[in-house]
């Protein structure tokens, strides 16, 4: 009988001392966690200078903070940070790190700038929803945002981000909303995401942007086909333009070889062969131009008909 109640006190002792650690671990990263986003921004409306006071260290004491949710009122363990339209500047706040509990995060309608950090997932890696709309957040989209298994919400609107939407995204299963309609992206909309999130809306507005639901991309197989007709082209015109040159060269060459004989035929050399002989070279020197000639007009033809081809 004394061993068990014995038992029970070890055990309650137990788990008290755990529950305090946990609750003072919690108290201790995510009070951590908003004076770092304190620090980091500037806080052009006197918002979190006049409501996160650190003073104060009794439990609970940040669950009152403007624009702050915790899982419990007498709780230090942060839930969600909504701090929309606040005049807030600065860059993407890491200290949201430290919010180990967090799972939603509101930033929207603030002149935060500067890339999404690329590990966004060990950031913010149990967020549902994630708003950084209507900032003015440039660079490619981060590819971790995939790894944000849990979001259900993600809006990238209003910014200037660039680049293509990375496809992984689009098998995010629990998305239900998603949007980066106003930036300056580019490429295809990736067939992954879910038909619900595919409205022209969630996307307008980019200029390089393409992909149901808006108008196709341009098709690459008429560049390809076009670049095969005028390949080939240009191969059988330089194939035919060797074979007259071979047969030129031959050509010639029994030329020479027959006058070479008529030469020795008339070892003497009289007056009719000399005669002949200035009216040979200028045969030669005709023949000459000729065969030149028509290796420029090949070369001519050539370029032009490349250039047509293409076009």
């Amino acid at each position: 009988m004394l061993i068990s109640r014995v038992f029970k006190v070890v055990i309650v002792t137990c788990l008290w001392l755990l529950l305090s650690c946990s609750l003072s671990y919690g108290t201790a990263t995510d009070i951590a966690c908003l004076k770092s986003i304190k620090d980091s921004l500037i806080d052009t409306r006197n918002y979190l200078n006049s409501s996160w006071k650190f003073e104060n260290a009794t439990e609970g004491f940040i669950c009152s903070f403007l624009g702050v949710e915790c899982w419990h009122p007498n709780e230090n363990r942060v839930l969600n940070i909504r701090l929309p339209d606040m005049g807030l500047k600065g860059r993407f706040p890491l200290g949201l790190t430290n919010c180990t509990s967090i799972t939603g995060i509101d930033l929207s309608s603030n002149e935060l700038f500067g890339s999404i950090p690329q590990n966004i997932s060990t950031i913010v890696g149990y967020a549902t929803s994630l708003d950084l709309s209507s900032n003015n957040f440039s660079g490619e989209i981060p590819s971790g945002l995939a790894n944000c298994s849990f979001l259900n919400v993600l809006k990238l609107d209003h910014n200037k981000l660039t680049g293509q939407i990375p496809g992984q995204i689009g098998f995010l299963d629990r998305l239900k909303t998603f949007s980066v309609a106003n930036n300056l992206l580019s490429g295809p909309i990736p067939s992954s995401f879910n038909p619900v999130i595919l409205t022209e809306e969630n996307f307008a507005n980019n200029p390089g942007l393409c992909g149901k639901p808006l108008s196709p991309c341009p098709s690459i197989s008429k560049k390809t086909n076009t670049g095969i007709i005028a390949g080939a082209a240009v191969g059988g015109v330089t194939i035919a333009a060797i074979g007259v040159a071979i047969g030129m060269f031959f050509y010639y060459r029994r030329m020479s070889m027959m006058r070479k004989l008529k030469k020795d035929d008339d070892p003497e050399g009289n007056k009719w062969a000399k005669s002949l002989k200035g009216v040979k070279g200028i045969k030669a020197s005709y023949s000459n131009t000729l065969f030149f000639h028509s290796f420029y007009f090949y070369f001519l033809s050539s370029s032009q008909l490349r250039s047509c081809v293409l076009c």
